[in-house]
């Protein structure tokens, strides 16, 4: 397949998994996909999320992943995947170090303007 077929799908399944959050999710947690991947064949695919607060993470990885059949049910509905892809959620790490990384940026601008 070509790449922008494949970033067309991945956005697509981004939009509907936080549309199925925001459906499914409590409101306490504010839980975010960031990213996508589809495997090769499109039979399955990892969907990376962000969390807050923080120490809500585990939680709700757990949900997500209990939820998995029936998020597979409203792909099924919602999308015209073909195949229509497993998915499996996992904390994205790497919008967390990005976070981190301009936290740290903004205090040594702030340092350098007291200066």
């Amino acid at each position: 397949m070509n790449a922008q077929k494949d970033k067309t799908e991945e956005s697509l399944l981004i939009r509907l998994v936080g549309s199925y959050i925001a459906r499914e999710a409590n409101r306490n947690t504010l839980i975010t996909p960031t990213r996508a991947e589809l495997s090769r064949a499109r039979t399955h695919a990892t969907v990376f999320v962000s969390v807050f607060p923080d120490d809500s993470a585990d939680q709700a990885l757990e949900f997500l992943n209990r939820h998995r059949k029936d998020f597979f049910e409203y792909l099924k509905k919602n999308s015209r995947f073909s195949p229509i892809p497993g998915v499996r959620f996992e904390f994205d790490y790497g919008e967390k170090n990005r976070q981190n990384l301009d936290s740290i940026s903004l205090e040594i601008h702030k340092a350098e303007e007291e200066k």
